[in-house]
């Protein structure tokens, strides 16, 4: 299997460069923080993925979670249950947490950032220590002080693990037609029912398991008003928190998947002998109000999957095409390596978009995070929480869904090699394919965007967003070689306001017109934001290629002169690449955003009148 390959300058770049995670060093949250502290984390992260990780990533395919049906067990490869307990040794399973119960206290842009290599080198081994920490973050917010003594700092730690409860059978997205009951016994409810999906709901890599599981008590209203959360562990746990007794929930199987096939998906049943105890976190009957902070989180962790790994099977793909050598350059007659292959080029400048480009809207998104738990001033952290939330349902979506296209884009760039096992991308393309599809479907982040993220307050927060936006544009708009295209960014940007605006005119009269189209205008939503995001980076990166070439004694005017540059000279090279792909994505991308615009206007409802 090929060797895991990261671009860690990129990623250092959309981080600290674009990003601007100095910002929060004046914060007194991260006073102690450092751009030094920052590299060697990161550095330290790539060190990890690469040689403990991604040599793990085959067998997460192959022979992946296996189950025994005679003891209800599942085992993980042996190599995934070594490296689980240097991952958590080093740190890395609890980078943001609280340090109090064993985190680390570092922001959320930077483990989202370090999560890139890990992602992206083995996503079925992630995805096993994924949820816990979203679980233990729940017992902290939701929990009593003992369930926190006993609970968090093993969950933290990774010495137990954690998932999250949601889906049942026949229910699928529908999370309020929940069957599971909970039936109060003294301190404790007896939890019974069956959930399934579940991530990681049974593994061998931890003590204990820590189910976040949402179920309906005796005589609570019908639908999501009447779910409430429980902690149910796989094993009972102590006073002084040592282990117990079987706690009457068992998996019953393990699903047989496209991909993702090291991390098991399993079905769990709850008290069928009804012994199974479970932990009341938060109030009563407000359940998934609480769950949504950990669905929340992980729907940023899935865009990641996306984006990490369309960066990983892109470096793949250009590291081949590099290599490979096939017919001949069609203007010099000469042998050529397919990478001067013109369509081969469009191939991987998309891939070099997309990845790219989603990279930054996660990190951005993240340090919007960041801000809104730390800012000094109530005022701003409501701005940065606002940008957040709207952001949050884009990030899953269309990250997710570019990362499958630029993964298909890297086995078709392959050729006949790219759809062979051994040379690893389409492993990552069918590893990135869950991604639109759990943590709610991308159809349901679109409803959940146009329906309750965009109206909210008044509308103000996507006001907002546009606003700064647009500030690029306005900045710019004489710059020496990109005022071109930030014109067309500044089109684009007016046709998604133009198609907002049409829905808010006509939501209420016509509300299926919005229904209808809410998918494809989160599309034109997470276009339009990766064209502004790239746009920013060629901004960035313009001035420090301009530092370079003067440096160096060469004009900027000059092109063979800077293509000698760039060959010669690693940060010149990655700069230009910078420029060049928010031009392509610009030319090529930003213009269809107006047709796109037109058709969601146009109240076409033909798909729901068809016979079929």
């Amino acid at each position: 299997m090929p060797e895991f390959i990261a671009d860690i300058r990129d990623i250092k770049f959309a981080l600290i460069e674009q990003a601007g995670v100095e910002k929060l060093f004046s914060l007194p949250k991260y006073k102690e923080l450092d751009l030094d502290t920052i590299n060697a984390i990161l550095d330290e992260a790539y060190k990890f993925a690469k040689n403990q990780m991604g040599p793990m990533n085959a067998l997460g395919d192959s022979p992946g979670a296996q189950y025994d049906p005679e003891t209800k067990k599942v085992t993980l490869p042996d190599s995934f249950k070594e490296t689980y307990k240097l991952f958590c040794e080093n740190g890395w399973l609890a980078l943001a947490h609280n340090p109090e119960y064993g985190g680390q206290g570092m922001p959320y842009s930077l483990t989202l950032a370090a999560n890139d290599f890990f992602f992206g080198s083995c996503l079925s081994f992630c995805l096993n220590a994924l949820l816990t920490t979203g679980a233990g973050h729940l017992v902290e917010t939701f929990g009593s002080d003992d369930l926190k003594r006993i609970y968090l700092e093993k969950m933290y730690t990774g010495e137990w693990g954690g998932t999250m409860c949601l889906t049942e059978a026949g229910a699928g997205s529908d999370v309020g037609a929940c069957r599971t009951k909970a039936k109060q016994d003294g301190d404790h409810y007896l939890i019974e029912g069956e959930k399934i999906f579940i991530s990681s709901g049974d593994q061998d890599m931890t003590a204990n398991i820590c189910h976040a599981v949402l179920a309906r008590i005796e005589g609570a209203p019908e639908g999501t008003k009447g779910l409430s959360l429980f902690l149910v562990p796989k094993f009972r746990v102590n006073a002084d928190g040592s282990l117990g007794q079987p706690n009457d929930v068992y998996c019953s199987g393990i699903e047989h998947k496209m991909g993702i096939h090291g991390s098991p998906t399993c079905t769990l049943i709850f008290g069928e002998e009804n012994k199974c105890q479970g932990f009341l976190l938060g109030e009563a009957n407000k359940g998934m109000r609480a769950m949504f902070q950990m669905m929340n989180e992980a729907r940023i962790s899935v865009g990641l999957q996306g984006a990490a790994l369309s960066n990983a099977a892109y470096q793949l793909a250009l590291a081949y095409t590099r290599d490979r050598v096939q017919g001949s350059n069609l203007l010099t007659g000469k042998q050529a390596n397919i990478i001067d292959h013109p369509d081969v080029r469009q191939m991987l400048m998309w891939q070099k978009a997309y990845s790219e480009g989603c990279r930054a809207l996660l990190l951005r998104t993240a340090m919007f995070y960041d801000l809104s738990e730390s800012a000094e001033s109530e005022e701003e952290r409501a701005r940065y929480h606002g940008y957040l939330e709207l952001l949050t349902p884009v990030c899953k979506s269309y990250a997710s869904d570019m990362g499958f296209k630029s993964t298909e884009l890297s086995v078709q760039t392959m050729g006949g090699y790219g759809y062979l096992t051994e040379y690893g991308v389409e492993q990552l393309m069918r590893d990135t394919k869950i991604a639109s599809i759990y943590e709610g479907t991308n159809g349901i982040q679109a409803l959940d965007l146009m329906g309750r993220k965009m109206p909210a307050k008044g509308g103000m927060n996507f006001q907002s967003l546009m606003q700064m936006m647009m500030q690029l544009g306005g900045e710019n708009a004489d710059h020496p070689i990109l005022k071109d295209d930030i014109k067309l960014l500044g089109d684009a940007l007016n046709a998604l306001i133009t198609a907002a605006l049409h829905f808010a005119s006509v939501g209420k009269e016509q509300p299926i017109q919005a229904i209808l189209n809410a998918t494809p205008y989160l599309d034109l939503f997470g276009q339009v934001v990766v064209g502004w995001l790239l746009m920013e980076q060629a901004v960035i990166a313009f001035p420090k290629l301009g530092a370079i070439a003067k440096d160096k004694g060469v004009d900027v005017a000059d092109l063979k002169a800077m293509a000698k540059l760039c060959n010669d000279n690693e940060e010149a090279k990655f700069y230009a690449g910078k420029v060049k792909v928010a031009q392509f994505y610009a030319r090529r991308s930003l213009p269809i955003c107006a047709a796109k615009a037109e058709i969601l206007k146009s109240g076409d409802l033909s798909p729901l009148e068809i016979p079929l």
